[in-house]
């Protein structure tokens, strides 16, 4: 009976890798923030909704000492809070991390929601360290790189990742 019920959840974790996310929409970061507040969800818990995924966001930001809001701005930027996007360019999950900053991270396992939201909350914290809690400049660095930053002195001249700091920044409720 439980392998049939670890096959069932495993089913419907697949089913929702091609659904629409119905919560990227910037009205739905408040509320989504406002839920998460003051609940710690358990490592290794099942999670499907995107209120529990910000409920770990924040969590894994109070743990590390990381503004909540920021780590779930750049979640919202990153997944839309969803466990299971990949990216083309294999970024994975929640924080869509890449294989090797996971790895380098030591992050176990890059697909449990809780592993990969931990991993990037420590990687945001890293660049906030990086660039003296310059958060345009760390947004920038989780986006491009550390180095790219570093080489142009601030936002690299790269298309995505100037849309991306200013979609973090929105989220978060600044501008650049």
């Amino acid at each position: 009976m439980e392998g049939i019920s670890r096959v069932t959840q495993r089913i419907a974790t697949i089913e929702q890798r091609f659904a629409s996310p119905s919560h990227l929409a910037k009205s739905n970061f408040a509320a989504t923030f406002a839920a998460a507040k003051n609940q710690s969800p358990q490592p290794g818990a099942g999670v499907n909704t995107s209120s529990e995924i910000a409920q770990m966001v924040h969590a894994a930001a109070r743990r590390h000492g990381l503004d909540p809001n920021l780590a779930l701005a750049v979640a919202q930027a990153e997944s839309g809070l969803s466990p299971l996007v990949v990216s083309d360019a294999g970024a994975v999950g929640v924080m869509q991390l890449m294989p090797e900053t996971a790895k380098r991270l030591g992050v176990r396992n890059i697909y449990d929601p809780w592993d990969n939201i931990d991993g990037g909350v420590r990687y945001l914290k890293d660049m906030l360290n990086t660039f003296n809690g310059d958060v345009t400049k760390a947004i920038a660095a989780y986006n491009a790189g550390p180095a790219a930053v570093a080489r142009y002195g601030g936002i690299p001249p790269y298309a995505e990742t100037q849309r991306y700091v200013a979609k973090v920044l929105g989220f978060y409720g600044q501008s650049i």
